[in-house]
């Protein structure tokens, strides 16, 4: 793949405690996209470290001295790519190894259709293997946002998106959970940006489900939804 395509775009990858899927998520985002920003949100693991080894690949290092959650690390992301002023477009990836850079590949492709965003949702795609109890989970959060928000997608809190410049602008983060992705929706409707939702891939790894990733985060959506 010829990275100069996608010379406008910055990948923003909110981090914490990754350090073992980490390195196979910033090569795999670096064979596709020559910029790329890497938020350790004051991981004790090693992860920063692993990431400044992929400087000469593009990858660049913003440090939280405290961890502040994901939404604070993707704000910050967000306001360090908009310093560069050749940035058009931006994709958020999560660190953990669940997204394909194939699927992000696509999604930043899709804003050349004339949208302001494009969401990643895991129900247009494969069907993942989640486990019924999270799927309930999700699909229950999905429910609430939409009626909040006054939207109507498949999937709210998929961490796989792309983003233009005026989008990335208008976002201004203030939930540091896992609700940021609802103020996300919300900022669709607000500011008036054209989105469409494109069905991608999540793969749920061994190293993911010893975490208790699955539907750890999915409880923790709920919860701060809850108490916004």
């Amino acid at each position: 793949m010829d990275r100069a395509e996608f010379d406008d775009l910055w990948v923003v990858v909110p981090a914490y405690n990754e350090a073992q899927v980490i390195g196979q998520t910033l090569t795999d985002l670096s064979a596709c996209f020559p910029h790329v920003c890497v938020v350790d949100d004051a991981s004790n693991d090693g992860s920063g470290q692993i990431a400044e080894t992929f400087f000469d690949q593009g990858v660049r290092l913003v440090t939280h001295p405290i961890n502040m959650g994901q939404g604070a690390a993707l704000q910050t992301g967000f306001e360090y790519v908009l310093s560069d002023p050749l940035m058009a477009r931006a994709v958020t990836f999560d660190a953990d190894g669940q997204h394909l850079a194939a699927d992000a590949v696509r999604l930043a492709r899709r804003l050349g259709d004339g949208f302001d965003v494009v969401l990643g949702s895991r129900f247009l795609g494969q069907a993942p293997d989640m486990g019924r109890l999270k799927r309930v989970v999700l699909k229950t959060a999905v429910a609430y946002t939409n009626v909040s928000a006054r939207v109507r997608l498949t999937d709210t809190h998929n961490g796989l998106r792309a983003m233009n410049r005026r989008a990335v602008a208008a976002m201004k983060l203030t939930q540091p959970g896992m609700a940021h992705a609802t103020e996300i929706v919300e900022r669709l409707r607000t500011e008036r940006l054209g989105y469409t939702e494109e069905g991608v891939e999540i793969h749920y790894s061994e190293y993911s489900r010893s975490k208790g990733q699955p539907l750890l985060n999915a409880v923790n959506i709920l919860v701060d939804l809850l108490m916004r």
